[in-house]
């Protein structure tokens, strides 16, 4: 438990599906009262919160780590192949070659990140991006593709068929499963990140998210009955998403396609370079 002077630590947390699991001390027991505090937003808000010092942990974008960053070991947000909660959505007759212009949920940093990279560094191509709320339809009829993330794309593929009639036939690309294909390594979104001078016990954070984790995992079908009247995808979908879907544990794997991510998003001007993870 922390000390008397010792504030608990600010946790700026993402509003999505996917961390649930890593989110279950915080959401279903008491064991991190007193230790943490939370608050809810998208992820590239928490990454702002975070390098602003409004917030001293903080699950955000690997397209948003600093320097000034560490990564706290063991937890992650990624996918090994097909993760169905970033889609790129091209509109016929375009193909990734021949894009000009992609609408972008821009609540991830990342994921528009990713986008780039791939157009960039592996097509050969640089589309104009277009920030949008994440409406498939709204979003196609003004560029020739979309980029949607987290919910939003989950409940765009249970609706395609929908969406199609709207704006008319489309490719669906799974970005996890491009970038698994192109580079054999897994897809990542996101880590748990601090500012190392606000952590007065590490030892204690990486065992409490770690844990945290592990409880999620072990209580699927309670996270699921929370979140089914949550959103509109059924219960064996939910399930489906975050058991075969999403990888929540940060292998050597996991940060080597960390590393070749921030190393090809500054080769391509996408992002700043990034020399080494820190790591808590």
């Amino acid at each position: 438990m922390p000390s008397e002077n010792q504030a608990p630590l600010r946790v700026a947390a993402i509003s999505f599906l996917n961390p649930a699991p890593l989110m279950y001390s915080f959401e279903h027991t008491q064991q991190l009262a007193g230790r943490y505090t939370l608050e809810y937003m998208v992820p590239s808000q928490c990454a702002a919160n975070l390098l602003a010092g409004r917030a001293d942990l903080g699950l955000i974008p690997i397209a948003a780590l600093t320097p000034e960053l560490a990564i706290v070991p063991g937890c992650v947000i990624a996918s090994l192949d097909h993760v169905r909660s970033i889609l790129l959505i091209v509109k016929a007759p375009h193909t990734l070659a021949t894009v000009k212009t992609m609408a972008a949920d821009t609540a991830s940093r990342s994921s528009v990140a990713y986008s780039q990279v791939l157009f960039r560094h592996f097509f050969g191509t640089d589309p104009a991006v277009i920030p949008t709320p994440a409406d498939v339809a709204a979003m196609l009829a003004q560029a020739d593709s979309a980029l949607v993330i987290g919910d939003a794309a989950l409940l765009a593929l249970e609706n395609r068929e929908v969406i199609e009639s709207a704006v008319g036939p489309c490719t669906w690309l799974d970005v996890a499963h491009e970038w698994r294909s192109l580079t054999g390594l897994p897809w990542v979104a996101a880590v748990w990140a601090v500012r190392p001078e606000a952590v007065a016990d590490p030892a204690r954070l990486v065992a409490d998210l770690n844990r945290s984790r592990e409880l999620g995992m072990e209580h699927i079908d309670a996270i699921v009955e929370a979140w089914t009247p949550r959103i509109a995808l059924s219960a064996t979908s939910i399930r489906s998403y975050l058991t075969e879907n999403i990888h929540y544990t940060l292998d050597d794997e996991c940060a080597q396609a960390i590393q070749l991510f921030r190393r090809l998003a500054a080769e391509t001007g996408t992002l700043p370079e990034l020399p080494q993870l820190r790591f808590l």
